[in-house]
């Protein structure tokens, strides 16, 4: 009679004889930017080869549809019904990449070709999310191989528009929610919050993105006749980022900020909550950012301001004239307890009581809602306990993750519970050259989520 063990030992076979590693090179292989329009044809390309035949074979009932919005990737939907009166999870994941940068990478190194290296495996798509989905579908295949029955239902959508912000995402999971009723969400994208510690995120920070405008005159003028005379329109901007944050990260506009500030039970979770493992990504600055908070809850319990831009002139072929503008184009990660209502009258408000009237403020808006699943989920601590079994030691809960993903959309249109369980790391260079994937915590993801699935059809 076939057991746990034997999935979980099915799992590490997988990727034991390489089998992980062949899949990933498979579709890192299919340079699926959504970013780049030469890209777009390779995004159905995606579904219909990378992934159509895999899944039929699992015994999913598998449609590509095309996305509600015009010019952004198609959707994937995948069924598998085995007994309605049975428990039926979604899997979500995204088979987009960002752009290339193919010139940026280290050499040898390119972003299609999935490549060993110093003990990773580089290529675009392998942590972000390439790897992680198909981590999740071979754990599904383990305990079905071993099992011969999964003894759940399950779900899945796959978009190919979540670097564009998840563009029609929305709108097709509202069209089609029978189709994708479910009870819940375990997916997997995302850092853990240490390589070495495995990792449930219960929701996702979301989004707000706003440019602070400086435009002042139809054209530069000569910087020796007017510099001194004329306001510089990057100074004003300049003073205008400062009177938002202190020099040492701490938001200003303190209306952004959670009123009751970290949640009782937000910051309960977190206690001891490492933060790290960036590796040559960047560093934790301890001093920087909203003072009296641990790492974690600044990251996972509170709001971040990030300037992603600015400009003035042309730094790249600067000439003698003061700038007729001055642009920056700004971001707000913020959690479920913030205001988003009221981001942009506030910082007005704030502006204006700096006498900073000049500085207008552009295309604000919530990119990507935020999203939280209470950590104490009766769901939530399943996974967890079903986790700590099939890896032998902590799991760590965290209420949301730091980046943002379309959770939202999930828990708006079909009511499903959060289980975000990350295979990745804060340093695998996502968005940038050189993204990787580490074959540790890969492994150990094809045993929880093997683990997960098992757990899942036991009666």
């Amino acid at each position: 009679m076939p057991d746990r063990d034997a999935a979980l030992a099915a799992a590490a076979a997988l990727f034991d004889t390489g089998r992980l590693k062949d899949t990933l090179a498979r579709l890192v292989a299919i340079p699926s930017t959504s970013q780049d329009a030469a890209g777009a044809p390779h995004l159905g390309r995606y579904l219909e080869e990378g992934l159509r035949p895999w899944l039929e074979r699992l015994g999913f009932a598998v449609q590509v549809h095309p996305n509600p919005e015009d010019g952004f990737g198609p959707i994937l939907t995948g069924v598998r019904l085995e007994d309605p009166a049975r428990p039926t999870a979604l899997l979500y994941g995204h088979g987009d990449t960002v752009r290339g940068l193919e010139d940026q990478w280290t050499p040898g190194l390119d972003p299609w070709t999935l490549t060993e290296k110093d003990g990773a495996w580089y290529g675009r798509g392998s942590a972000d999310n390439k790897g992680q989905h198909a981590i999740n579908l071979l754990a599904l295949e383990a305990v079905l191989a071993t099992r011969g029955r999964l003894g759940f239902n399950v779900k899945l959508v796959i978009e190919m528009a979540e670097e564009r912000g998840s563009r029609g995402l929305r709108e097709f999971v509202a069209a089609h929610r029978d189709l994708l009723a479910a009870d819940v969400l375990l997916a997997s994208d995302g850092p853990r919050v240490d390589p070495a510690l495995p990792t449930i995120a219960t929701g996702t920070r979301g989004t707000f993105h706003f440019d602070l405008v400086a435009r002042l005159r139809p054209g530069g003028v000569h910087s020796g006749h007017w510099g001194g005379l004329t306001t510089d329109p990057a100074v004003l901007l300049a003073h205008a980022i400062g009177t938002m944050m202190d020099r040492d990260g701490k938001i200003l506009v303190r209306e952004w900020l959670p009123a009751g500030g970290v949640p009782p039970a937000v910051k309960a979770v977190l206690e001891g909550c490492p933060v790290g493992g960036g590796g040559e990504a960047a560093t934790v600055d301890e001093a920087w950012g909203e003072p009296g908070l641990s790492a974690a809850e600044k990251i996972y319990g509170w709001n971040s301001l990030i300037i992603l831009a600015m400009v003035s002139g042309r730094p790249e072929n600067p000439v003698n004239a003061v700038a007729p503008d001055a642009r920056a184009h700004c971001q707000i990660r913020y959690t479920v307890d913030a205001d988003t209502e009221g981001f942009e009258p506030a910082l007005r408000r704030h502006l204006d009581a700096h006498g900073l009237h000049r500085v207008l403020i552009e295309n604000a808006g919530v990119r990507m809602a935020a999203s939280r699943t209470a950590p104490d989920h009766p769901w939530v601590q399943w996974a967890r306990g079903s986790m700590e079994r099939s890896l032998g030691g902590r799991v760590q809960v965290i209420p949301n993750s730091s980046g943002g993903l379309p959770g939202d959309v999930f828990v708006d249109h079909l009511g499903t519970p959060l289980v975000w369980v990350p295979h990745s790391y804060n340093g695998c260079k996502q968005h940038g050259p050189d993204e990787h994937l580490l074959p540790g915590p890969a492994r150990e993801g094809l045993l929880a989520f093997a683990g997960l699935w098992w757990d899942l059809g036991e009666k």
